[in-house]
């Protein structure tokens, strides 16, 4: 088994215990881990795989408890740092009727935009998945060490996953956002994006124009999340589609970390192959699909991440 390394901002979700309700009239919230690299390799700890964490938080109290959070999911921290020159970031999120949110972040900069490259060790990243998203690729020290991390996992054998997980609030100049996510897709063995992110990154109306676009560099294989409406997954040869799952939707927070965690839980076990992609693509779509959804019945992220047990039960209804 493999083991599915991720990179990345580790944060305090304040998750409102009223739904429909702007952040100024909310009255109560509720303290949760997140963030969408560390919900990734807590999922995939959490269904029994090997994962690691590689970060900064700020030497606080918020940064013990995340720490201890992930420690406590077998997630492997030893790469993860506390800093005594920034906060550990915050998030205060909004959510509607329907589970769907709105974001506020605290963060300008917190503690994992500090992260520099001399942190990195190369062991950490040896024939690894290594998993990321674009949350950090802003000027800040840790968009260096980002792109220095993907040239070592890429020198020393390993597959790369990329989430662009795109939160245009915290990026002012939305051009240079855009750009510097489309100078890391290349580097992409894996590409999941949402269906609303697909237009905003390629600059393409037709969805089926917009994949193709993307199949450059390494990208292999392409994850096109629609929420209720199912997944599919293009190769450059062969597309599979999925349907979505009907559950009782709360929050819809960490939902596509779940997925994607999921997902590369499953590749760490078993890759897929030319002989074997049908079957294997399928299968591990579904079993993320379920993860994905059975976390929206729940408030938070990693504490709203299912079971094994739960997932199979799920996909065997």
């Amino acid at each position: 088994m493999k083991k599915v390394v991720a990179m990345g901002e580790l944060l305090i979700d304040f998750i409102p215990k009223q739904k429909g309700v702007s952040l100024s009239d909310v009255t109560e919230f509720t303290r949760m881990p997140g963030g969408a690299p560390a919900n990734v390799v807590a999922t995939v700890s959490k269904l029994g795989g090997h994962s690691g964490f590689i970060g900064q938080v700020g030497k606080d109290a918020f940064g013990d408890f995340l720490i201890d959070t992930l420690n406590k999911v077998n997630v492997d921290t030893t790469f993860l740092y506390q800093s005594d020159l920034a906060k550990t970031a915050l998030a205060f999120v909004s959510l509607k009727l329907d589970g769907q949110r709105e974001f506020i972040f605290y963060r300008e900069p917190s503690a994992d935009q500090l992260f520099t490259s001399a942190q990195l060790n190369p062991e950490a990243l040896d024939h690894v998945i290594f998993h990321f998203c674009s949350v950090s690729l802003s000027e800040h020290p840790v968009k260096q060490a980002h792109l220095d991390a993907i040239h070592i996992v890429k020198k020393q054998g390993g597959f790369v996953s990329f989430d662009p997980n795109i939160r245009l609030s915290l990026f002012k100049d939305h051009q240079a956002y855009k750009e510097v996510i489309k100078t890391v897709i290349p580097y992409a063995d894996l590409l999941k994006i949402s269906d609303d992110e697909l237009e905003f990154i390629t600059g393409i109306k037709d969805p089926s124009k917009a994949i193709q676009s993307l199949f450059i560099g390494d990208v292999k294989s392409i994850i096109l999340t629609k929420g209720s409406q199912g997944v599919e997954c293009f190769t450059k040869t062969n597309h599979y589609y999925v349907p979505g799952v009907k559950v009782d939707v709360k929050d819809t927070t960490g939902a596509g970390d779940a997925f994607i965690g999921a997902f590369l839980y499953q590749l760490s076990k078993d890759e897929i192959t030319k002989d074997n992609q049908d079957e294997k693509y399928i299968q591990y779509l579904k079993f993320a699909n379920a993860a994905a959804a059975l976390t929206t019945t729940k408030f938070g992220a990693i504490s709203a991440l299912p079971s094994l047990l739960e997932i199979n039960e799920l996909i065997s209804k």
